[in-house]
């Protein structure tokens, strides 16, 4: 077999017309949103902090991750047959996988750095570190890539026979091993355990982390300051919810409780939305980025009307 044919969303062809306009209107504000926060941070002093670090960071795997799936999604709607080749369902799946995996280590970084900040805020310095900071970086990405490759790796391993088409609209991994003629006990333990791990991993720490925020909020005396340390984390918590939420539904509830069309739906959103929703939420709900986007305005206007005079 040389290559799969990717089914989509719909054959519905005026369904296909509106769902690839709305779908590149919100990769379009993806893209814009999620690199102007990476500039934001690049540009602005303020922002050079560990959790500005590393919500640049989660910025690119947002454009990464829906870049993986998005562009091919958007051709599918406007040809009568998609097909992709064996080779580029390979790297589409691990482009996905890894950006995602990635995108959740980050999370679980942005989460204990609001617990030090928060809980020990006297070591914040020392425990948030620029070293530390890049070391965490690192395993994000090499976390990313590991569970990436046994991804790969468990695709290679698959033998497919005919028909090739995939009930879906990306080279997901649960419709390909459901396509496949082989054993696929191996194969699809694999990933599931690795991907698996991380998830488990990284709830935890942002589960323990949050325990430890609740219950150092609760001790404070401060009206003020009690509403002051629940804001920094509102974003996160928005954002940690939106993604678990999606992928919970997808990966851990039976498959027997939903169809292979509400899967897709779901994966819309975690794969193409949430990825738009990120920069949105952390400028709509972010007074530290509100007000560097305001100053870097008001630059921008000054400059502006001096070269004009």
């Amino acid at each position: 077999m040389t290559g799969f044919i990717l089914l989509g969303l719909t054959n519905d062809p005026v369904l296909q017309i509106i769902l690839f306009m709305i779908i590149l209107f919100i990769y379009l504000v993806t893209i814009c949103g999620n690199l102007s926060t990476i500039i934001l941070i690049r540009i602005s002093s303020q922002l050079h902090h560990p959790m500005y670090f590393f919500l640049s960071h989660l910025a690119i795997a947002d454009v990464g991750y829906s870049s993986s799936v998005t562009p091919n999604m958007l051709v599918n709607f406007l040809v009568e047959k998609n097909t992709i080749s064996y080779p580029g369902c390979a790297i589409q799946l691990g482009s996905a996988v890894f950006f995602g995996s990635t995108e959740c280590i980050l999370l679980a970084a942005m989460a204990y750095d609001r617990f030090i900040a928060i809980c020990n805020p006297l070591l914040y310095s020392t425990k948030m570190s620029t070293q530390v900071c890049v070391q965490l970086l690192i395993v994000a990405y090499i976390v990313g890539f590991f569970n990436a490759s046994s991804f790969i790796i468990s695709f290679y391993f698959l033998h497919f026979c005919e028909p090739n088409q995939v009930n879906h609209f990306f080279c997901d991994f649960a419709p390909l091993v459901e396509l496949s003629c082989s054993d696929t006990s191996i194969p699809a333990v694999v990933p599931s355990f690795t991907a698996g791990s991380i998830i488990v991993v990284t709830v935890t720490v942002i589960a323990v982390s949050y325990l430890y925020i609740l219950i150092t909020i609760l001790r404070m005396h401060s009206t003020e300051g009690r509403h002051k340390a629940f804001s920094t984390c509102t974003s996160h918590l928005t954002a940690v919810t939106l993604f678990y939420g999606t992928i919970t539904f997808i990966y851990v509830m039976p498959k027997s409780s939903y169809s292979t069309d509400q899967n897709k739906v779901v994966s819309v959103f975690y794969m193409v939305v949430i990825p738009m929703l990120n920069p949105l939420i952390y400028s709509l709900r972010n007074n530290e980025i509100k007000g560097a986007l305001k100053r870097a305005c008001q630059k921008n206007t000054f400059s502006v009307k001096s070269v004009i005079s």
